[in-house]
């Protein structure tokens, strides 16, 4: 343990008894102190500390110190090594004061230090070399390395003062934050709020499912599947959105291709403007909408890179800032405000099955043809609306929004038999063509409750692809072409007069050839001498002088009789529409009694001077084959609702046009046109089946000059006679090749009899035909 050093000396030479060698032959200094301490030496170099200047002090008193001997340390006597005084600067770096050493309560009572003056220490350390003078020029010994000062202890400011100047600071910014809150929240809240909604939130229809078109055994002839609208946030396309002048022109250029529309109308859609939603294409396919996304995902990705990311952050800056006005091409999405909404698209699983008679859609999704436009409010449902706030064209799940949810269409079952339908379409299909006809139709109906199980047209379509379509093939020209039916009409004659009792089915008729009457020679479509033909025969050989005959025996007068056969005309439907309410369904034509003029009273009787469509003219013949009784047509079974709940349609109105022993009679008459060597349908006769039908061959009327130019050929007829179950007819319009009814059509009716008897398994016939006589002799 260190002994303590006394201030201003360094401690006797206790321990060795050689005198310390002083500066020019001092004697060495003892001091009590160092007497009482035992005798034992300080080390020399021991404490030692750094030098002071020398410099005046003021005596301090000194605390008793211990007297506890130290443990002796040899000390090294180094010389002092005599220098010339030097001058010292009167503000010179000076080292730190040394710490006052803490007073220590005296350990040894009778050791007690007398207060001595503080005397200036050497440069080195050392206590003064004794008996020279303070302040005197001495020579110094070799001074130390000077020593790292220590820096000057800080002044902490006054932090009341701090404090409430923070306290300040924060209040203003607090008021400026707290006046802004209340301009934003009370004062502009409505104002705010009405335009970030309009700019926020979107308004989407949402498309109701359109409802089915079934056949009769629920298999889909129309239906619809998932599809997707492309649509575009114009907003997003301008030039302060879009970071370029030409946004739409390059989104355009991208779409065009894919949409398949032109690229002009696409620019001009997104520059719409004051709206945030509109529809570039409608109903496009899962192909389209993944092609386009593909592409708007490439593009962002190449729109994201850190250099387009900088000039971004450029844009619309102030050009001192380094700012720009607008991206390079290749850091725009052109694609970033197109986007796709769910919906569905309208198919036809069979293509062109039916096509005239289902109809189809435009481009908006709404029936503009067929069943799909008489049945749109019904298959269309409801259309519903939902909101939704959106930024940067996607969804904000937590902003809210509303929902009118969409209520779906109503299925509808159609009367119609697929496989029938098949077989009518492609037998009236073959023949056009074989015929060079400019269009034909087929008609099925089931005469017991006036149900049409097949309407074929052809040409058809597909509604999958109008494209391919003329506008002439769209429509269904089985109710909505207007004909004059020529002898089919003589059916409608022969039951007024059976009807009447004016005649009956053997009463004999002289059939001269010509006929005057008026101005007029009526002629047969050969020419031929005078026949005795029974009216069977008449109606068996088609005879237009035996039909212009019978009909003058319905009243005493021709004005009268032309009024009976009027009424029973109507009766059977003629000059009215057949109840289907199809659009652009024609009545026919069919004028007043009293305007039957010149020879226009005579050339009604066998289908000349009035006009039906095909489905009228097929109603004729069912109600024949049903006792006399007409059955309205109709091409709805039924509908289903949304929640599966199936209504059946009213049945069709039935009404008495003759008496059951004329229809019989009448069907009797008709089997001798199919079975009579000199019947003109022999081509419609069906083995093992009684047929009863009426071939008619009748001059076409122009639609487009209103004259007479070419033939319309057709057949019309039932089976099995003895329990008639169907009637088909077949019309041939405009035939090249070959002109007459029986020639042209009876093949297809036997092709479309033969198939839809043996598809709904009716029996063949259990008796032969009647055979009635066609002729007298004189």
């Amino acid at each position: 343990m260190s002994t303590p050093r006394q201030p201003g000396g360094t401690g006797g030479s206790g321990g060795s008894g050689r005198p310390r060698p002083t500066a020019k032959g001092a004697a060495p200094r003892q001091t009590p102190r160092a007497q009482s301490a035992g005798g034992k030496a300080q080390p020399a170099g021991g404490g030692a500390q750094p030098a002071k200047p020398a410099r005046a002090q003021q005596p301090r008193p000194q605390p008793a110190r211990s007297s506890q001997p130290a443990k002796a340390q040899p000390a090294k006597a180094q010389p002092a090594k005599p220098q010339p005084a030097k001058a010292q600067p009167a503000r010179s770096k000076q080292p730190p004061k040394p710490a006052p050493a803490k007073a220590q309560p005296a350990r040894h009572p009778q050791a007690k230090a007398a207060p001595r003056t503080p005397q200036q220490r050497r440069p080195d350390g050392r206590p003064p070399v004794r008996g020279q003078a303070q302040g005197s020029a001495r020579p110094r010994p070799k001074s130390r390395p000077p020593q790292r000062p220590q820096p000057k202890a800080l002044r902490l400011a006054d932090p009341r003062r701090r404090l409430r100047v923070v306290t300040v600071a924060l209040s203003l910014v607090f008021s400026v934050f707290a006046g802004r809150l209340v301009q934003l929240q009370l004062l502009d809240s409505d104002a705010l709020a009405a335009d970030a909604n309009t700019n926020r939130y979107l308004d989407v229809p949402i498309t109701a499912e359109r409802g089915s078109i079934t056949s009769a055994d629920g298999v889909a002839l129309a239906t619809t599947v998932d599809a997707y609208d492309i649509t575009a946030d114009p907003a997003m396309f301008t030039p302060e959105s879009s970071g370029v002048p030409d946004a739409p022109e390059q989104a355009a250029a991208l779409l065009a291709p894919i949409l398949g529309l032109p690229k002009e109308r696409i620019a001009a859609d997104l520059r719409t403007p004051r709206t945030r939603y509109k529809r570039l294409a409608a109903r496009q396919t899962p192909d389209v909408k993944n092609q386009i996304g593909d592409l708007k995902s490439t593009l962002e990705k190449q729109a994201g890179s850190r250099s387009c990311a900088a000039q971004k952050r450029l844009l619309n800056k102030p050009a001192d800032q380094g700012g720009r006005t607008r991206l390079d091409n290749e850091c725009v999405n052109p694609l970033a405000g197109v986007f796709n909404r769910e919906t569905q698209k309208r198919v036809y699983p069979s293509d062109g099955l039916a096509a005239n008679l289902v109809g189809f859609v435009n481009a908006e999704g709404e029936g503009a043809g067929g069943l799909e436009q008489q049945y749109q409010n019904v298959l269309a449902g409801r259309e519903g609306h939902t909101s939704y706030a959106q930024a940067g064209g996607r969804l904000v799940p937590t902003a809210g929004g509303s929902l009118d949810p969409a209520v779906p269409g109503t299925d509808l079952r159609l009367t119609i038999n697929r496989d029938i339908q098949w077989a009518a379409q492609r037998a009236i299909t073959d023949q056009v063509a074989n015929a060079g006809a400019e269009k034909g139709y087929v008609i099925v109906q089931d005469v017991r409750n006036g149900q049409v199980l097949a309407m074929a047209t052809s040409p058809g379509f597909n509604p999958n692809d109008l494209s391919t379509a003329k506008s002439s093939q769209l429509g269904n020209a089985a109710v909505q072409d207007a004909y004059e039916p020529g002898s089919t009409a003589k059916l409608m004659t022969m039951a007024a007069v059976l009807d009447t009792g004016k005649a009956s089915w053997d009463t004999k008729v002289t059939v001269p050839y010509p006929l005057v009457r008026g101005d007029t020679a009526f002629k047969d479509d050969v020419e031929h001498p005078t026949w005795y033909l029974t009216l069977a025969g008449v109606l068996a050989k088609s005879s237009n002088i035996g039909t212009i005959e019978a009909a003058q025996t319905l009243g005493a007068t021709q004005p009268e009789a032309n009024q009976v056969l009027y009424d029973y005309l109507r009766k059977f439907g003629i000059g009215q529409q057949t109840g289907l309410g199809f659009p652009g369904e024609t009545a026919g034509l069919l004028d007043k009694p009293e305007d039957w003029k010149a020879s226009k009273q005579y050339t009604i009787p066998f289908g000349q001077g009035l006009s039906v469509n095909a489905l009228q003219a097929t109603s004729v013949f069912s109600t024949i084959a049903n006792g006399g009784v007409r059955v309205a047509p109709s091409v709805v079974q039924g509908t289903t609702a949304p929640d599966g709940r199936y209504t059946p349609a009213a049945p069709g109105a039935a009404s008495r046009v003759v008496s059951e022993q004329t229809a019989k009679t009448l069907t009797e008459m008709l089997e001798s046109v199919v079975t009579d060597e000199q019947g003109t349908g022999g081509k419609a006769a069906i083995p093992g089946y009684r047929v009863a039908g009426k071939t008619g061959t009748a001059n076409r009327v122009d639609p487009r000059t209103g004259g007479y130019r070419g033939y319309t050929a057709s057949f019309i007829g039932f089976a099995p006679a003895d329990q008639p179950r169907v009637t088909v007819s077949c019309v041939i319009q405009d035939p090249v090749n070959g002109h007459f009814g029986g020639q042209l059509c009876g093949p297809v009716f036997k092709q479309v009899m033969e198939f839809t008897l043996k598809t709904l398994q009716v029996p063949p016939s259990g008796s032969e035909a009647p055979n009635l006589p066609v002729e007298w002799k004189p």
